[in-house]
Parts: structure tokens; C-alpha cells; sequence
């Protein structure tokens, strides 16, 4: 159990996400694809194809932070690549609006980092992390992420035009 920072706060939670778990999920995943300035989703997607692509199927795992009866975030981790590449993993994360800066993206990176690591994966990469996501790649490096290269103009934001996307690279030993 690892509890929110806020003072007075219910206790968050970590667990897997269970497929009646969807309603509350596509509340937090639907603002994140409709802004479009995180991820490469296209933004007309809908409840049934965010769900094939969020809940994921072993070997990988999806899991929901939860306080208080509350959905506050959302992560989807797994192996990378298959095959020769299985032994690195790879994840994704979701906030809900108000639940974001409360220590929820760094409980859920924190559980992820464990899950590779008890899972027998080498590291975990980030293949497509926006630059103008500040937040998160501030947050990433502060957990022991480096970018490894930034593929320049890779991403159309709406907000800044054409931005790069980071690939960000961690092993599970550190």
C-alpha cells in the first residue's frame, strides 16, 4: 500500500484492473486521448478500441490506482517487443486531471519498476515519451530514466506543432 501525500488523504492503492474496472478507466483515459497532447492515439477513439489497447492480456498487466473508492490513475506495462526482445518491458501511464502532481504517476512508475524487476525483465523502455510533456519526463528522470534519443518532429501536438519524441531507457538493477 503506498499512501497519497496529501495530508488527511485515503490510502492509494495499487491492483490489477479487471475488465468491469473499464468505466472508470476510459474517465481518465478518454480526456488524455481527446487532448491529444500525450499520446499518439488518434483522438476519435472510441470506449471499445481504448479498452483493447489499455486492458492488457499476459504476459503483460494493466493496474488501476485507486483511494478512497476513487480511480485516480492507470498503468499498462509488459514486455517491449516479443521474441528477442521479451526481456525488456515497457509501460504507460494515465492521471486523471484532478488526482495529477499527488504522487499518483510515481506510485504506479514505483509498482511498475518492481513488477519488471520481480518479473525477471532487464529494464524498461519508453518508446515514444512527448518532450513537451514536461512533468513526465521530469518525473521519469527522477526515477532513474535517461533519454537514450529524441526522434525529432515524431509527434503533431495540437498545442506546439511538430515536437520529438523521447525514447527513455531504465534498468530494473538501479
Amino acid at each position: 500500500m503506498i499512501t497519497d501525500p496529501s495530508p488527511g488523504a485515503p490510502p492509494l492503492t495499487i491492483r490489477t484492473a479487471r475488465p468491469d474496472d473499464w468505466p472508470a478507466l476510459w474517465r481518465i483515459v478518454e480526456p488524455v486521448v481527446r487532448e491529444g497532447e500525450t499520446y499518439t492515439y488518434p483522438t476519435d477513439l472510441t470506449s471499445d478500441e481504448a479498452r483493447d489497447l489499455w486492458l492488457a492480456a499476459p504476459p503483460a498487466r494493466t493496474v488501476l490506482a485507486e483511494a478512497g473508492g476513487a480511480v485516480l490513475g492507470t498503468a499498462r506495462m509488459g514486455p517491449n517487443k516479443p521474441g528477442h526482445g521479451d526481456h525488456v518491458g515497457t509501460a504507460a501511464f494515465m492521471v486523471a486531471p484532478a488526482a495529477r502532481g499527488r504522487g499518483v504517476a510515481r506510485a504506479l512508475a514505483e509498482h511498475v519498476i518492481a513488477w519488471h524487476r520481480a518479473e525477471g525483465y532487464r529494464g524498461i523502455q519508453f518508446n515514444a515519451v512527448v518532450e513537451t510533456n514536461t512533468a513526465a519526463v521530469r518525473l521519469w528522470h527522477s526515477l532513474g530514466w535517461r533519454t537514450v534519443g529524441t526522434v525529432p518532429g515524431a509527434f503533431r501536438s495540437p498545442a506546439h506543432g511538430d515536437v520529438g519524441l523521447h525514447v527513455m531507457f531504465r534498468s530494473v538493477d538501479t
